[in-house]
């Protein structure tokens, strides 16, 4: 599947099969499945217009994590074989993951695959350290996307060099999240939640610290809905089969597929039973109560620190773009494009529901 070469749409070849010739070029790297889901909110901005061709491209030179070739199969996308792709040049590389972007060629718009640009895990160095930031000698990212002003000031004391990269364009997911606030009741609806009943979700992130990894026993409370949502790296090492089965003995369990569900299902929900993770984050930034199932070590003043001392307003914690993100996004894209922007309005599209 990833040996496959193709012809077209792009290469020097390409002119002679394609159907809408001229378009500017969009990669999007895809490592694994955390940040696919990213980017195709990304990608959405970039919709309706014809003078754009959109491929993928999954890296293999550090092992292709499970289920990362599947996703764009389900997603229809064309993808290019590796060796392929780092042979061509785009007018745009989409990624949300540092991972292999000094290969590739073109200019390159990087985003968060989490909560903001700083990681809660980091207890040395925070994400946006020098040695991330640049290969041989230059800064990798044309455009470095933050979720906050508060970024771009550590920013300019760890790597000075990226500043002129940076772009504070909010937080894209977290402004779904908002937008489809309106719709909870829908959401609950689709994932069998009857009126009154009450619906807990358990957000879990990966390694054996996590809820998952750590508090197998919150999966089997009686009283109330409860929908799991496990961290797509869980689910790429250990094998869907293999997750489902450890929680086959609650079959009334509503299990959220890591590709998507689970925004709706934070919306949905009356209380969120979480770690440290970015989904327990982006669950207390739009307003539903969190509680926390374990405590892991944490960088102090980070996010996932925020929520576990029950600090208010996360969401202005998160991003200091509320509700600006898909303008933001779209206008450096075309930016780095060098295409004018479609005349019609970027915004942020609530998010679809999950049908059990």
């Amino acid at each position: 599947m990833n040996g496959t070469w193709v012809d077209a749409p792009v290469g020097p070849r390409a002119g002679r099969r394609v159907t809408v010739p001229g378009c500017r070029t969009v990669l999007v790297l895809v490592p694994h499945v955390v940040a696919a889901t990213r980017l195709f909110d990304v990608l959405d901005l970039l919709k309706a217009d014809r003078r754009v061709q959109v491929v993928c491209t999954v890296p293999d030179v550090g092992g292709v994590s499970y289920g990362t070739h599947e996703f764009l199969q389900r997603h229809g996308v064309l993808t290019l074989p590796w060796q392929q792709a780092i042979g061509v040049e785009f007018d745009l590389v989409l990624a949300a993951s540092r991972r292999d972007v000094e290969h590739v060629l073109g200019p390159v718009l990087v985003l968060p695959h989490g909560a903001g640009a700083l990681k809660s895990r980091r207890l040395t160095g925070h994400g946006l350290d020098r040695h991330e930031l640049m290969r041989g000698g230059r800064v990798t990212a044309a455009a470095l996307v933050l979720s906050h002003d508060d970024e771009l000031r550590v920013l300019e004391r760890s790597c000075p060099e990226a500043v002129p990269h940076a772009v504070v364009a909010g937080d894209l997911c977290l402004d779904r999240m908002r937008s489809s606030l309106p719709h909870r009741e829908s959401y609950r609806a689709a994932l069998g939640v009857a009126p009154g009943e009450m619906l807990v979700t358990i957000s879990s992130t990966w390694r054996p610290e996590s809820v998952f990894g750590g508090r197998p026993e919150l999966y089997r409370a009686d009283g109330h809905r409860t929908a799991v949502v496990i961290h797509p790296t869980t689910w790429s090492v250990h094998g869907p089969w293999q997750v489902r089965a450890w929680l086959a003995d609650r079959p009334d369990l509503i299990i959220i597929p890591p590709e998507e569900g689970w925004r709706a299902a934070v919306i949905a929900s009356d209380r969120v039973l979480g770690d440290h993770g970015s989904v327990t984050q982006y669950a207390a930034a739009v307003g539903v109560p969190v509680e926390l199932g374990t405590r892991a070590q944490v960088r102090p003043g980070s996010l996932a620190d925020l929520v576990a001392r029950g600090a208010p307003d996360i969401a202005s914690a998160l991003s200091s773009r509320l509700d600006q993100a898909a303008e933001l996004l779209r206008t450096t894209m075309y930016r780095l494009m060098r295409l004018p922007e479609p005349a019609r309005r970027a915004c942020a599209e609530p998010v679809a529901a999950h049908h059990v």
